[in-house]
């Protein structure tokens, strides 16, 4: 396809290579279709399938592509590594879902990436959304079918697809078009938190994992004293489990009750 964003989006995925996460992420608003990621470009003051993709409109695209239109899609906002090309690539071919999936940036208000008190399974910590007052995010929403949605619930099985209350957290995409309603992934485990009780931002992996380690006695006993070390420890179901003991044991983590008790399912849905 022309106009495609450089083929290193897809380069590698956060799944095979742990540090590397969330993964690569792309600089503007855009279409993964298949191994592609296609510009899309906003239109000020225009809902999202108005949008241009060369020379077609977003919704025109998915027609060529015998997709479901924008109108059949739920909007997610994407604060981990769903946000990589990569990452949502491989969950999909994984399920046997074809990966075409429009991404539109946007401002996320009183949201931040943080950290959740697990470990994945491949090494990573994972991010989580966080409640952050006074403070905007830019982060991607993905615009997912039906197949595409359940395929991605049965990815985050430490997460709970809940309903962003767009009134506390009002969603705007860049162009200028608030979103009525959208999803997020919700952490079933809670945030990291500091010595003093701050939640932690999703920093770079080898930076945030040495971070932890450099701070307590007993992980560097688990995993060892490098973040190399730590990323083949954890691969262990016994040692992730021990690590998820630990978080609480030294007052590391924060519930985040308010957003756990989101909804699931939204009174209504447009854009």
């Amino acid at each position: 396809m022309t106009g495609a964003e450089t083929p290193d989006l897809f380069h590698d995925d956060p799944m095979a290579r742990p540090l590397t996460y969330p993964g690569r992420l792309p600089r503007t608003s855009g279409v993964v279709v298949d191994n592609a990621y296609l510009p899309l470009h906003p239109v000020a003051g225009r809902p999202a399938d108005e949008w241009q993709v060369g020379d077609e409109t977003l919704d025109q695209l998915l027609a060529r592509l015998g997709c479901s239109p924008m109108p059949a899609r739920r909007p997610i906002v994407a604060v981990g590594s769903n946000a990589a090309p990569s990452q949502l690539r491989r969950k999909f071919l994984g399920h046997s879902t074809r990966p075409i999936v429009p991404m539109t940036l946007a401002d996320v208000d009183g949201i931040i990436a943080g950290v959740s008190a697990h470990v994945n399974k491949r090494g990573y910590m994972p991010a989580v959304p966080v409640e952050a007052p006074g403070e905007t995010s830019r982060l991607f929403v993905l615009w997912l079918d039906d197949q595409q949605l359940a395929t991605l619930d049965r990815t985050e099985p430490n997460y709970w697809r809940r309903v962003l209350p767009t009134e506390r957290h009002p969603v705007t995409l860049e162009s200028g078009v608030r979103l009525p309603s959208c999803f997020v992934y919700v952490g079933r485990h809670g945030c990291l938190v500091d010595a003093t009780g701050r939640a932690r931002g999703l920093t770079d992996q080898t930076m945030l994992i040495q971070s932890l380690l450099d701070e307590s006695e007993e992980l560097r006993r688990l995993c060892g004293t490098n973040p190399e070390d730590f990323i083949t420890r954890v691969r262990q179901e016994v040692v992730r489990e021990a690590i998820y003991q630990l978080f609480p044991a030294e007052r590391r983590v924060h519930a985040q009750p308010r957003l756990m008790a989101l909804p699931s399912i939204p009174d209504t849905f447009g854009h």
